[in-house]
């Protein structure tokens, strides 16, 4: 029996599409937080790797898991808008001789939380490292492996792995207090 991602290795597209509907809720997370929970800029790069993908510009491979590359080609595009809205900014900065300052990201989590225990979670992961962030976000809340993770943010295997520790230890050190160690 063959498996969605094995017709997909010779370029069906009704394949294509449906391997992004199943996975279309998860790669809405990862693009959220490729995206600083920023819900527009989220929608966008979704949008654009969808359609990256969907004409053939990121083209799969086998060489990982279908979840993975997508999660990859996500990850890129929306380092590409970053830029693209950061060139763009600068240039607008300059042109008008004005100093640009972004205006502070709230996320929903911070608006919608339910419990002190949510908001004091999405406060300790900010505090850590881009990367510290992306490999437990990929791990904790997308599921993959650790190795899956290094694919995706095209680590090592050992950065991704002290990465994922060094992480996990600083987010012990914010949440829980010396006092009740």
């Amino acid at each position: 029996m063959k498996t969605m991602e094995a017709t997909l290795e010779r370029s069906e597209p009704a394949s294509t599409g449906e391997l992004l509907e199943s996975l279309h809720a998860e790669a809405w997370g990862w693009a959220l937080a490729c995206c600083g929970r920023d819900r527009a800029a989220a929608e966008d790069a979704l949008q654009s790797a969808y359609a990256r993908v969907l004409a053939g510009e990121a083209r799969f491979d086998g060489r990982s898991s279908f979840k993975t590359w997508l999660y990859a080609v996500i990850r890129t595009t929306a380092a590409g808008e970053r830029r693209r809205a950061w060139l763009s900014a600068r240039g607008l900065a300059r042109l008008t001789r004005l100093r640009v300052e972004p205006a502070p990201v709230r996320g929903p989590e911070a608006e919608t939380a339910e419990s002190f225990r949510a908001k004091a979670l999405a406060e300790a992961l900010s505090r850590l490292s881009r990367r510290q962030r992306e490999v437990l976000h990929l791990v904790f809340y997308q599921g993959l492996t650790i190795v899956e993770a290094a694919g995706v943010l095209d680590l090592s295997i050992g950065s991704a792995r002290v990465h994922y520790e060094r992480g996990k230890a600083r987010l012990r050190r914010i949440l829980v207090p010396e006092v009740h160690r």
